[in-house]
């Protein structure tokens, strides 16, 4: 990562006024996009340290279903999907600091209830508490950086953060297959309890508010409608909020297919852990390549390039294994680069994709994250499910998926203007 660049002038002169005042300086760019990296890698933390515990919890509380423990990640996506509705307007009334505070002690609070549960209703329940304060820091610290950043040089610092936050999934599951391993399963939600002291304390002790009190706006029920029809009401996010709701799907289509495919299709489960931190590690170039492209060629420009490669890649992957084209010793390293592929798509879309969509709309950040993030979060369940639902034993219903999600996605980013 290079040096911290100059800063611009926050959206909101006032806050560094009252930042001056209170004997506060602004954090320097590097440690700013490591605390909101770690902010973002709740959410993939709190998934995919999961993975592994996945037998041991059905054998334990849902022996004579242990499909029924896959449910451990929906309730999580659930209790995130309806916190992320509220977080950013209640952060645009009360400031960026307290409503990320308030979700980590919510998602300590699950994360004990989850330890000592004794159903799998009852880890639900806490799972459900657990997303709902993972969306705190998902959601507000997305808005932060608005607070500070804008255009490209938001686009920028987006990608800094989310190549520090894609290597969470190389290390998350064989950091929980080690605490299970030595504590159980239970043990990973201690891990989670530590995970939120931390980040919490960092964000609490370091980072200056970044919404003064003159920026804030009333938490009633008229200016929530008015900010809600001023977002909704933009073709541009409209269209930037549907391509990521394409790619949230594509992403989430192969992160539950994945497993299955190496399993099934391929039988390499005992390595998939090994193979997917090579995945992750990877992917993590394309937030990197993004940062050091979207200065000089604009997000839109790149997020339509991203796209018409993945329509030619999948198209290309699709044929040859509807065909059964790839010789046996190639069909896993196709795959395994296919894959890489997809994720490695993710870090040059959705950074772009968020600045495109919170461009216009700096001055209700708080409500444009919330709304952005619930809607492409939640209608992608409903791309993602029925993909997965597909799996037939071979990667090809994954594989149309994704190619169906990439190519509309094109289509509607060719819609906005350059």
């Amino acid at each position: 990562m290079p040096g911290p660049a100059p800063e611009p002038a926050p959206p909101h002169p006032a806050g560094a006024a009252d930042a001056a005042a209170a004997g506060q300086s602004r954090l320097g760019q590097v440690e700013f996009v490591a605390l909101v990296a770690m902010l973002f890698a709740t959410i993939a933390f709190s998934i995919d340290a999961m993975l592994p515990a996945f037998p041991e919890i059905a054998a334990e509380l849902t022996p004579a279903d242990p499909n029924r423990a896959q449910l451990i990640l929906t309730s999580f996506v659930l209790g995130m999907g309806l916190g992320t509705a509220l977080a950013g307007p209640i952060s645009d009334a009360f400031g960026r600091k307290p409503v990320i505070l308030f979700g980590a002690l919510l998602y300590i609070l699950g994360s004990a209830l989850a330890a000592g549960a004794q159903s799998l209703e009852l880890v639900l329940a806490a799972r459900v508490v657990q997303g709902l304060g993972a969306a705190g820091p998902r959601v507000v610290s997305l808005a932060m950086v608005r607070d500070l950043y804008s255009g490209r040089e938001m686009a920028r610092i987006m990608s800094f953060a989310m190549m520090v936050f894609t290597l969470v999934p190389a290390v998350a599951p064989m950091l929980g297959a080690g605490i299970i391993a030595l504590v159980g399963w239970r043990g990973i939600f201690g891990a989670f309890v530590l995970f939120a002291i931390v980040s919490g304390l960092w964000l609490a002790l370091r980072q200056p508010e970044t919404l003064p009190p003159a920026a804030r706006r009333p938490l009633s029920a008229g200016p929530l409608a008015a900010a809600a029809r001023d977002v909704l009401g933009r073709r541009s996010i409209l269209t930037a909020i549907a391509v990521q709701t394409l790619g949230f799907g594509a992403l989430f289509a192969t992160l539950s297919s994945t497993q299955p495919v190496f399993d099934t299709t391929f039988g390499r489960a005992d390595g998939f852990p090994f193979w997917f931190a090579g995945i992750a590690l990877v992917s993590a170039l394309g937030s990197l390549l993004n940062a050091r492209i979207v200065m000089r060629l604009g997000m839109r420009r790149v997020v339509t390039g991203t796209l018409a490669v993945q329509v030619a890649v999948s198209g290309a992957m699709a044929v040859a294994t509807w065909a059964a084209a790839w010789p046996e010793a190639l069909a896993f390293p196709a795959y395994l680069l296919w894959t890489t592929g997809v994720f490695f798509m993710a870090g040059l879309t959705f950074g772009n994709l968020n600045a495109l969509a919170m461009e216009p709309v700096g001055h209700v950040a708080g409500m444009a994250a919330s709304l952005i993030g619930s809607v492409a979060t939640v209608a992608s369940v409903f791309i993602a499910a029925p993909i997965g639902l597909m799996f037939d034993g071979t990667p090809l219903p994954l594989v149309l998926g994704v190619l169906a999600c990439s190519a509309v996605g094109w289509v509607l980013m060719r819609t906005l203007p350059g």
